[in-house]
């Protein structure tokens, strides 16, 4: 499929996901390479539905810039959702700052606190929400619908990005100079919090770059989708 149909298929599932819901719609975006294509479409074709973010407070500073190009670009006002100061610092102070390295189960804590919790609170009250999902991010993607009911949140998750490949992603990027992290330059493929994103060397799978200190058969997750196949809690979190 060409750049031109992939843009008409998603403008038009975008518009019918707002037709449908309105101000009851929500895009959380984590802000990666296909996040900045969605918001080009979004603020291009429309302009009506909201775009979120979440600053976890251990994000790279790249992402910050990002944040500001995006929203100097567009004139756009990121609705940034954060977590729960009390909760953190109870996790801090209980578990340590880099409790995440420690355990699984810790690492999942921080991603709850840090990620799950605010993002539940943005979605409160919402319809439905669009995700930058795709079908070539992951095996366990392979069988996401352009509509999903979503077990986690208890809303219809829309799925517009799910047919573009990464080549796509970037061709759309370079032909339209669009603004994007710096660190996608330096070989990071998946960009989440600071202390969890590395950059990844030839070869080696494209999320090999989060949590990489865990072991290798562990899925890599932080719970913010559930997948289809088999009901299994979670995914990298990335094109959310």
């Amino acid at each position: 499929m060409g750049i031109d149909s992939l843009q008409s298929a998603t403008v038009a599932l975008l518009k019918t996901a707002h037709d449908k819901h309105g101000d009851k719609l929500i895009y959380p975006c984590a802000l990666g390479s296909e996040g900045v294509v969605q918001i080009d479409l979004i603020c291009r074709h429309v302009p009506g539905i909201r775009i979120m973010t979440l600053d976890t407070g251990r994000l790279p500073q790249a992402t910050y810039d990002l944040m500001q190009q995006l929203q100097d670009r567009y004139h756009l006002q990121l609705d940034i959702r954060f977590p729960d100061a009390q909760a953190v610092e109870k996790m801090v102070r209980e578990h340590g700052v880099n409790l995440f390295y420690e355990s699984l189960e810790n690492r999942k804590m921080c991603c709850g606190v840090r990620k799950i919790e605010p993002l539940r609170k943005a979605l409160a009250g919402m319809g439905a929400w669009i995700t930058g999902r795709r079908r070539d991010q992951a095996e366990n993607r392979q069988s996401i619908q352009q509509v999903e009911n979503d077990p986690v949140f208890g809303l219809l998750k829309y799925n517009p990005m799910l047919d573009w490949t990464e080549a796509d992603i970037w061709q759309y990027i370079r032909d339209n100079d669009l603004p994007y992290n710096r660190l996608h330059d330096e070989h990071y493929v998946s960009i989440g919090c600071e202390c969890c994103s590395r950059a990844i060397t030839a070869g080696e799978d494209p999320r090999a770059g989060r949590w990489w200190w865990e072991q290798q058969d562990t899925l890599a997750e932080c719970g913010l989708h559930v997948t289809s196949l088999g009901g299994r809690t979670g995914e990298s979190g990335e094109g959310i």
